[in-house]
């Protein structure tokens, strides 16, 4: 059963985490400055914030959060604004789950100002209810209350509100805290397969079949 659809963005609807991938080094590397070996891992599961945060004392930067926030979104809004895609099926996904009838909420790691451009311009943003964003909450998708705010806004049961994700360490967080949770393939997190399939309710390729997921949602009590 599905009352509610709570959707990740990059990697989950948007073939984007390529340049999250090096976000990061881009940004350093702008300034003059070589980013450390496996940059983009430890800063995989943190939010805007903390990844501001980090870069700020990891490197001794003379600048304020906001400053470096402000400066990673410059480093990477040219691509969301007129690049980056959406994955397989992801439109005919929301559209029949609005025809279903089903309150459907974005959650996001990602700050707001670069992703309602390319959401805008691929033509999905109205699909969405709104919009929450880690920076906005104040908690990194390690933690369970951007998840929680949405199913609260959407007025929806958690057991019966599933999370699209294709990280791990989200899955994890959203599984935990008693959500379903449907596991979206993406090669950035190729190494978890196994432990994400675990943590799945169920465990898709990509959005292409939602007859198949109604179904299996159907009977997934």
């Amino acid at each position: 059963m599905i009352t509610g659809a709570i959707f990740d963005l990059d990697g989950t609807i948007l073939d984007s985490m390529s340049i999250w991938d090096k976000a990061g080094e881009l940004y350093l590397g702008s300034l003059g400055i070589r980013a450390e070996p496996d940059l983009s891992k430890i800063m995989y599961s943190m939010s805007m914030k903390e990844g501001a945060e980090y870069l700020k004392n990891r490197y001794q930067l003379d600048l304020t959060s906001d400053d470096i926030i402000n400066g990673i979104n410059n480093t990477i809004e040219h691509f969301y604004r007129f690049q980056v895609t959406l994955k397989d099926g992801v439109l005919q996904f929301l559209e029949e789950l609005r025809k279903a009838g089903i309150t459907i909420t974005l959650a996001t790691s990602s700050d707001r100002r670069i992703i309602e451009a390319a959401l805008k311009r691929l033509k999905v943003l109205n699909y969405f209810d709104r919009i929450f964003t880690c920076t906005e909450i104040g908690e990194s998708k390690e933690k369970p209350a951007i998840y929680l705010k949405a199913a609260e806004y959407m007025k929806t049961d958690i057991q019966s509100t599933w999370v699209f994700e294709d990280a791990l360490y989200a899955i994890r967080t959203a599984k935990n805290a008693g959500f379903k949770t449907a596991g979206i393939f993406d090669p950035s997190s190729i190494t978890d397969q196994v432990m994400i399939k675990r943590y799945s309710d169920i465990y898709i390729k990509n959005l292409t079949n939602i007859t198949m997921f109604l179904e299996i949602a159907a009977k997934t009590e």
